[in-house]
This record gives structure tokens, sequence and C-alpha cells, in this order.
């Protein structure tokens, strides 16, 4: 384990307590509130680089244990927030020191050097989380690049709560059972990896010069679920990287709230609440948010018990929308994609599939729609996926199709 020499601590804290007086302080947020601007931090300057929706707690029986997790930016900026939940913990959940680094290369948890930075919580490195709580950092100096790794690692001693997570990253995290190690930045102070992301909820960036930010409200489509792991393949990721190559003044952030097995109308254990109960954290509470994409409903219709009522699928998009209307969002229909050949498909279930879609296309709820279906379609047989683009479960997409949805949407509908 390698630690910060008191001279440099003392030169963090001091760049931390710049920009505290240029970005303003940040506060603890409520559970279901957005994170609002102080007095010094104009409306728009923080805006999301990347998110996670978290859907659960676990214990996984880490006793005093450093998680280093593994988070891809959108939009880069001159400084940067990260933002910790204890969002299904069922006590308060202490941590005690966090860091942010850039790796020495992608997916891995050794540090570049001179990178590393201490993140304090209100001018002090150890903040205490209540059940359902979250909190937001104090800015912290550190140039993060746009389509870049970041490392956000977090001590917390003891054992106090189950670990609220997101249990499907496509991406390897590292930690460590029974020391602080949130300072090293060597490799080999993380022997053990995970799949999914823990504590972290949200990394914002200052000065990126975005519009704002995207937020893809979804299930396993939108998680990449059967996309390659830690190539960063899903199709909010290609969307992401075609909006960097526009001009600055047309770019945005984009943040992934998808949860595999989510649904829009019934909670789902890891699958997470059901989206209209999740709008608030995971979609209004987004610094900079300006436009949603909304791809849900697979699930309520073909897992159990199947919701073959298309007009209670509609209702709930068109509450979707209407609450998001009522933030000021833009927001984008995603049509369902086809599943004809997966284990878990039925005539009745694609009748339905069709039913939703039509209303999507045709209804005008949606400011725009996203017609997915038709973009990985079979143009042989409407009822299944190309299969180029299929994962081979006929459920789900593999990167060719991903990166076909997120090649697929109007930047102008942005």
């Amino acid at each position: 384990m390698f630690r910060i020499k008191a001279s440099s601590r003392s030169l963090t804290v001091a760049i931390g307590a710049l920009l505290l007086a240029l970005l303003g302080a940040v506060q603890p947020v409520a559970a279901g509130s957005r994170p609002r601007p102080s007095a010094g931090d104009p409306p728009g300057r923080w805006v999301g680089t990347w998110a996670a929706a978290l859907a659960a707690a676990v214990d996984n029986g880490c006793a005093d244990c450093t998680i280093r997790d593994v988070v891809h930016t959108t939009i880069g900026g001159v400084a940067v927030r990260v933002r910790l939940s204890n969002r299904y913990g069922t006590a308060a959940l202490p941590v005690r020191h966090t860091t942010v680094a850039l790796p020495v290369v992608s997916d891995s948890p050794q540090v570049a050097p001179g990178t590393l930075r201490e993140v304090t919580f209100h001018g002090v490195a150890a903040v205490t989380i209540p059940p359902g709580g979250t909190v937001v950092s104090d800015p912290v100096a550190l140039t993060v690049p746009p389509a870049r790794d970041l490392l956000v690692t977090t001590f917390t001693p003891g054992y106090a709560t189950p670990m609220s997570y997101h249990p499907l990253a496509v991406q390897h995290s590292f930690f460590a059972r029974g020391a602080d190690a949130a300072d090293a930045t060597g490799a080999a102070a993380f022997p053990e990896t995970t799949t999914a992301w823990h504590f972290v909820s949200g990394v914002d960036v200052a000065g990126s010069g975005a519009r704002g930010a995207v937020v893809a409200l979804g299930d396993s489509i939108t998680d990449g679920y059967r996309s390659a792991n830690d190539l960063d393949h899903r199709w909010p990721d290609i969307l992401a990287g075609r909006i960097l190559v526009s001009p600055p003044g047309h770019r945005f952030g984009v943040l992934n709230a998808g949860i595999s097995g989510n649904r829009v109308l019934l909670d789902g254990g890891s699958a997470g609440e059901a989206a209209l109960k999740r709008l608030d954290q995971d979609v209004f509470a987004q610094p900079g948010v300006r436009t949603v994409i909304v791809l849900e409903g697979i699930n309520d219709i073909q897992q159990t018990p199947h919701q073959l009522d298309p007009a209670k699928i509609t209702a709930g998009l068109a509450e979707i929308v209407q609450r998001s209307h009522a933030h000021g969002l833009r927001v984008l229909g995603g049509t369902l994609t086809p599943f004809e050949g997966c284990s878990c498909y039925t005539t009745p279930e694609e009748e339905t599939r069709q039913a939703v879609n039509t209303w999507i296309r045709t209804a005008g709820v949606f400011d725009a729609v996203v017609d997915f279906d038709a973009v990985v379609r079979d143009p042989a047989d409407a009822h299944r996926m190309l299969p180029a683009y299929d994962s081979g479960d006929h459920l789900h997409p593999g990167d060719t199709g991903y990166a076909a949805m997120g090649s697929a949407i109007d930047l102008s509908l942005l």
C-alpha cells in the first residue's frame, strides 16, 4: 500500500479549498431530490458524465472493504465530484476515505502518476450516509478527459449495512478486504475483482462546455447485457461516442439508468424498483439532465407475471412522459425490440409488444420516437432480431446490435 505524503495531501486540500470557493460547496442530497446549486454554483455548471442506477443491496461479507470502482466518462471537465449512495442500506453507512484517480491504462486499478486525489465532504474525508440517502462530494481538482476510465475508491470501516449496488456493470472493478487502500496506487493492493458497481451512483464534471445530459432509462438492453465486458459497447456508450465528435455547443453527457430485468409497472428485487418509482432518483436528480430516452416494457410483457394488456404498459409510459415534462425534460420513446426465438416468447406476448409499439409510434405522447424495433429486426421476419445483431439468446442484441441501436438515434432530437 502506498500513501500520499503529507505535503501532497496538504496541496490537495489547498486546491480543494480553492475549488470550493470557485464552484461553491456541495450539500448532501436527500433521497429522491435533485442536487441543487449553491449560491456560488450557477445552474448548469455541473453536468453528469457517468451514472449507474442502483438496484438493490448485497451482503457480500466484505468487512473493512476498499472498493475501486472503474467507471467510464462520457464528457470531460476540469473538476469532478462523486455521488455515493446508501439507497438500499438498512443502517447508516460510514465512508472513512474516498479518492478519485485516472488509471494508467483502461480496466486497471493502477493509478496513473500524479492523478490520485483525495475526496472530501464539507471539507472532511469521512462521511456517514443515512439509510436511503445520497451524498455529493466537494469539488475535486482533476482534469477528467472524455471517454476515459476513472477510478472511484471508497473505504468503509467494519461492516454496517448491506452495500447498495448496480448488479450488472459489464465492467470489472476491484476490491480489497481488511484495510484502507483508497490511496494505494499499485494494482497489487486490489487482489479481487467484481462485475458490479458499489456505492457510486454518479460522477459529475465542471467546465465541460456541454449543453446538459441525456438519461437512458431502460432495462437489460440499455444496461448492456451480453455486450463484451470492459469495452463499453452498450448502446448508450455508442451514442456518447457519436456526441463527442459533435461541435462543443452540441455535446451532452450520457447517463445510463438501465437496470437488467427492470419493468415499467412492477418492482423486481435485484431488477430494481419499477421505472415509475425510480424516476426521481435515476432521472430527475441527474445534474444537467435535459432529455430522457425511454426503452422499457419488454420485461412487463415477457416476465412472470406477464402483463398482456398493452393499455396498462402504455399508461405507465405516458406517466413517465408526463412527469418528465413537468420537470422540463424532453422525452424520446424507444420501440420494443423483437424476441421471437427466445424461450420466453409466446404469440400473445408478441401481440402485446406490437400494440405497445404502435402506440409509441402513433399516439404522439413522446416528443420523438427512436424506432429501435425497426433498426434491429430481421427484414425477412419482423418478429425476430436480425441474426447479425442477435447475441444468441434472441432477446438481447450483441455488440453489433448495440452499435446499430446507438447509431440510429438522430442527434438533433436531443
